[in-house]
């Protein structure tokens, strides 16, 4: 049986609900691609991508934390994905080296850290936290996890990735989490791709329904329980 890769892609992102099509082409593979955008407030969005690839859990782990591998050139700092890397350990950064234009022997004129590891385990989990890409600029944040895990059918890996991203930024989030959604999309069709095979059919995604999100009422102290009451006042005044 020839390996496959399925890759679904969700992107939370405004209160509005909509369908993109768009064309993925990998390894010379072109295939519709269905992304949806769901979700977004003025306080950040969300991301979601999950794909299929017929490699084992150790394989696609160890390819994983090899971004210069797989990670696309064009969204890199010095324009070379081979400058990647992660240190896969908690406190590792996820950084890129930007070397001496002039004379690439000689030392590197400096590096970005796009991420740092908060959170990992062999072969399971990896969460990092950082802005990615213009993010970087603004006071924003996002926290990355990747979650593998074995595929629910037959052999293979099911990766799982989700940036959660908030904080102050001077673009509206409903017009950075559509760009955000893609690049990151890209990059797991990528790693996707790297680990053999070619897309199968693009695969629909159900419809996601949004539900007004009330705002939470803080409760007043007559009600909290008694062990979260305040104190009675003694009617004394401070320092006597």
């Amino acid at each position: 049986m020839k390996p496959f890769i399925r890759v679904l892609t969700r992107g939370l992102v405004s209160v509005l609900t909509f369908a993109v099509a768009a064309v993925v082409v990998v390894a010379g593979v072109s295939v519709p691609a269905v992304a949806k955008v769901a979700e977004v407030s003025d306080r950040g969005f969300v991301v979601r991508h999950v794909a299929e690839v017929s490699a084992d859990l150790d394989e696609t782990w160890a390819m994983l934390l090899k971004p210069a591998e797989w990670w696309n050139s064009e969204h890199t700092w010095s324009g070379d994905a081979a400058h990647l890397s992660i240190d896969p350990r908690a406190g590792g950064c996820f950084c890129e080296v930007l070397p001496n234009q002039t004379s690439p022997k000689a030392a590197p004129r400096g590096g970005v850290e796009h991420m740092r590891v908060v959170y990992i385990e062999r072969p399971r989990a990896l969460r990092m936290v950082g802005a990615l890409g213009p993010l970087q600029a603004d006071a924003a944040n996002g926290t990355l996890t990747i979650q593998l895990k074995p595929a629910e059918k037959g052999k293979g890996t099911q990766i799982l990735l989700e940036y959660v991203v908030g904080g102050y930024v001077r673009t509206p989030f409903e017009k950075l989490a559509p760009a955000v959604d893609g690049v990151l999309g890209e990059q797991v069709g990528h790693l996707a791709a790297k680990l053999g095979g070619a897309f199968a059919a693009a695969f629909p995604l159900p419809e996601i329904q949004v539900e007004p999100k009330a705002e939470t009422e803080v409760p007043a102290l007559d009600v909290l329980p008694l062990s979260e009451q305040p104190p009675q006042a003694s009617g004394k005044e401070i320092g006597r």
